[in-house]
């Protein structure tokens, strides 16, 4: 359901929560490496986030990423809609064109609790939420 990008985004805030602070930044190999994630892809990511104000970057030989608001206050659904746009949950399974109460394909009004649904968890859930269940089950969850 989400796209990759926003998998990414969310994994590697994940990480930074547990292993960067303004005193110990992350860089992005570190980051790329531990995720298996590409350098490339990864670095555009981090870019967005930064210009978001979900993490600060500096540059050089200690420089790397942390996060600039506290995981509390990262709700999935914010990192989703900078990512890949508010409208990500309603993006029509069937058309290439909008679909919507008005205008609906034959599977909108089956659709439109599920998105509705997924607003309201990606709405309640932080950071610090995956975090915590990341920290208290490490051999179940993998970021």
């Amino acid at each position: 359901m989400l796209s990759q990008t926003s998998k990414y985004a969310i994994r590697a805030l994940i990480y930074l929560e547990l292993f960067s602070n303004p005193e110990k930044k992350v860089g992005i190999k570190e980051i790329s490496e531990k995720l298996d994630m590409p350098s490339p892809f990864l670095g555009k990511i981090l870019q967005v986030l930064v210009k978001h104000n979900f993490l600060n970057s500096t540059k050089g030989p200690n420089g790397g990423f942390y996060l600039k608001r506290p995981a509390i206050d990262i709700a999935l659904m914010e990192v989703i809609e900078v990512i890949d746009g508010k409208e990500s949950f309603e993006i029509c399974v069937i058309r290439n064109s909008d679909c919507d109460p008005k205008n609906p394909c034959s599977m909108h009004h089956k659709m439109a609790p599920l998105w509705n649904e997924m607003r309201r968890l990606f709405s309640t859930e932080t950071i610090a939420d995956l975090v915590s269940e990341f920290r208290e089950n490490k051999e179940k969850i993998r970021i």
